[in-house]
């Protein structure tokens, strides 16, 4: 199995049976068995496909006689991959590109005619790539949904909410690479001497322009096989998280709560700043996700956090005023990290109506563990003033 296929698997399973692109991908890449090498082009060409699927589906429409929602999934699939790669991945041959996807289509498709098809396709895309069809510009929403690849509504909302120059900003944004960002445990030990560490396992690591014992990481492989990693030096986090916690002020010998914390980051953030003295407790509403917690919270020797189970929208007397300070990362439409998650922007925008109600639960029942004088901080990973300014106006 080569990285193309993996990406293939991964699309075409995301895609059928609704799973994160991220999840799906570290299934398949471990069941491969390729080397960081093919598992970095298969991780590109899957987020690159996602990152541009209406795109590549307006120009392969322009070029096939069979519309693409009557092909077999995975022959779609193929064509995506393929013409991706003919657009963006300047060092792979276009040849390349194209016998590929023929031998994906021969090998996992049912039709035995889809190959040829696939075949014709991708070579009249290939005669035509310096004149490919103009995306049509009248209607101006339409025209940025084809062209950053996000649906219409949520293309109107931003132009709408920031105008059509930000919006646009935005889009391309989330187009972009992410960098992979990683916090500093400080209770183990400094930025300093994890650099020197980093660079003596052959680790590309640079400080962060602004944020301070932040890590910017490159050419890194799979972090969690890096020794640094295993002993807990650091843990990956975006710099907007950890600026969330910051701006709590939080202090030693505090006691936390942070009521819907999985998968942890904010609560590891809080307990270094804490220096490791006071208590966290960290909670989630599903079990299996407190199990995580306890795992990270162990691995980073973080002994103050006490990751439960509980409903953050369930009052419990017990921690009525108990707290110095209580983190509502609410759950929410995660619009905010598209660039992390590229399948996020394709969520059925009436599934996204309900969290409203659900993030003004749980802040009005929060908010009654807070000290006087206490500190509540009310996070989310959207952008949308529906999630945000409207919920705190509101409170």
């Amino acid at each position: 199995m080569d990285a193309r296929e993996v990406a293939l698997l991964t699309l075409n399973a995301c895609e059928r049976q609704g799973g994160w692109s991220d999840g799906v991908l570290k299934k398949q890449l471990a069941q491969s068995g390729l080397d960081s090498r093919d598992a970095g082009l298969a991780t590109q060409i899957c987020f690159g496909v996602l990152q541009n699927k209406f795109l590549l589906d307006f120009y392969l429409s322009r070029f096939s006689n069979i519309p693409l929602k009557r092909m077999e999934a995975k022959v779609v699939q193929a064509l995506r991959i393929a013409l991706y790669q003919m657009l963006f991945l300047t060092r792979i041959p276009h040849s390349a590109a194209v016998n590929s996807a023929v031998e994906m289509t021969r090998k996992h498709c049912k039709n035995p005619r889809a190959s040829g098809m696939v075949n014709g396709i991708l070579r009249a895309v290939e005669r035509t790539l310096d004149r490919l069809p103009t995306i049509p510009a009248e209607d101006e929403a339409e025209y940025l949904s084809t062209l950053y690849s996000h649906p219409k509504w949520l293309v109107e909302l931003w132009v709408k909410q920031l105008g059509r120059q930000e919006a646009e900003r935005l889009l391309a944004a989330d187009n972009s690479a992410p960098p992979v960002t990683a916090q500093v445990n400080t209770c183990k030990i400094s930025t300093v001497a994890l650099l020197g560490r980093l660079s003596e396992a052959g680790v590309d690591a640079q400080v962060h322009p602004w944020l301070k014992d932040c890590i910017v990481i490159r050419q890194t492989g799979d972090l969690e096989q890096l020794d640094s990693f295993r002993d807990g030096l650091f843990y990956i986090q975006d710099p907007a998280s950890r600026l969330a916690v910051m701006a709590a002020g939080v202090q030693p010998d505090m006691r936390i709560l942070d009521a819907c914390a999985a998968p942890g980051g904010k609560s590891f953030a809080a307990a270094m700043d804490m220096e490791n003295r006071g208590e966290i407790i960290s909670c989630d509403l599903h079990p299996h996700k407190k199990k995580l917690m306890r795992a990270g919270a162990e691995r980073l020797g973080l002994e103050c956090m006490k990751p439960q189970t509980a409903d953050a929208t369930q009052y419990r007397p017990e921690w009525d005023a108990a707290f110095d300070l209580v983190l509502a990362d609410v759950p929410c439409s995660g619009l905010g990290v598209i660039r992390k998650k590229p399948d996020i922007r394709y969520k059925d925008p009436e599934l996204l109506e309900g969290l409203p109600e659900v993030q003004n639960r749980i802040l009005e029942n929060v908010c009654r563990y807070v000290k006087p004088g206490g500190v509540l901080l009310y996070s989310t990973c959207t952008v949308l003033e529906r999630e945000n300014e409207a919920i705190v106006d509101t409170f």
